[in-house]
């Protein structure tokens, strides 16, 4: 379930034994709470004081609740900063910028539509924060009889709404298409994930293709369903990087280190972001149990030793055998 605004901040805060007051999901608001340590690093420019000022963010539209999130966070850290939103469509958001827009960082959800940006010069190094994976979308009691990403979407009667070609989500959606033989003929296509969840959740549609992350906050806040299906290899990688015209480029290194930062994924966890390729995503437990596997302990070295180690009685007790065998010549292997 969707972690709430509220538990969300406050969890993370407990983590960081500092209090952080959650502000009813605003992206501008502010809080008299005292910064934590982490987020202080996390949030600093490299002179190692506070970022000040406004900082614009372009981001996609899956990324709204839980980059709200990480603005408030940010904002206490940072008292004296500000951050704004344009969540769109990824490719809406390139092609804003390239037509004059202005904004100081740009997370889209995909590398492809990031190396659009690139490929224009809009965008300095990018890194991803990220991963996202396809779901389903129903209304609540499933009334189209979804089964999963197969010919049920098809169903006569079954008002189907997907990203259109070129989303990001829309690119996944194709790619699954290709994986698993099924065609959709979807009734409409959508320029951004979030208006598929949004006719599901209104009843205009009775299955939406969705990433699980907007299925995460539509079940927890919405009554709908969500139809899980195997991801198969397609997932979204999803990056975040300094607009080559950033008004504020302190503010917007601030932001991008605090979205990576611990506490910035943290939130993102919590909104069902898978973590980003080659990252450490090993839980604790994970690493722990992994240790005894990887190092030695005096008792396993000895047992070692003595394995390897072949005692004069060894050597005899081998020595008729081999000697049989040449008698007898017989070959192993």
């Amino acid at each position: 379930m969707r972690l709430s605004h509220r538990l969300a901040v406050s969890a993370l805060s407990l983590v960081s034994a500092a209090s952080l007051v959650a502000c009813g999901g605003a992206s501008d608001s502010t809080s008299s709470s005292t910064p934590t340590s982490e987020a202080r690093d996390a949030s600093t420019a490299s002179g190692g004081t506070a970022v000040t000022g406004e900082i614009t963010v372009f981001a996609a539209a899956s990324l709204k609740g839980a980059y709200q999130d990480i603005a408030e966070a940010f904002e206490q850290a940072n008292p004296d900063a500000s951050v704004s939103f344009d969540f769109q469509g990824s490719q809406d958001l390139v092609s804003n910028l390239s037509e004059g827009s202005a904004a100081d960082v740009l997370a889209t959800a995909d590398t492809q539509t990031m190396d659009d940006a690139a490929g224009q010069n809009l965008v300095g190094e990018q890194r991803e924060f990220a991963t996202n994976v396809l779901s389903i979308l129903v209304p609540a009691g499933n009334p189209g009889g979804i089964t999963g990403f197969d010919e049920s979407l098809n169903a006569e009667g079954v008002d189907l709404t997907v990203c259109n070609s070129q989303a990001p989500c829309g690119h996944a959606t194709e790619e699954m298409e290709r994986a698993t033989g099924v065609t959709l003929d979807p009734d409409s296509e959508e320029s951004k994930v979030s208006d598929v969840r949004g006719k599901v959740e209104s009843g205009q549609a009775e299955a939406g293709i969705v990433y699980t992350t907007d299925a995460v906050a539509s079940t927890g806040s919405a009554g709908t369903e969500e139809i899980t299906i195997p991801d198969l290899g397609i997932i979204n990688h999803d990056p975040i990087a300094m607009t080559a015209a950033a008004a504020n480029s302190e503010g917007a290194q601030a932001f991008i280190d605090f979205v990576l930062s611990d506490q910035g994924q943290e939130i993102l966890r919590g909104y069902g972001f898978g973590a980003p390729a080659g990252s450490a995503s090993e839980t604790p437990a994970d690493a722990e149990s992994a240790e005894p596997a990887a190092s030695e302990t005096p008792a396993d070295a000895e047992s070692a030793e003595s394995a390897e180690s072949e005692t004069p009685a060894d050597a005899e007790s081998t020595e008729p055998t081999e000697s049989a065998q040449a008698e007898s010549g017989t070959e192993s292997g």
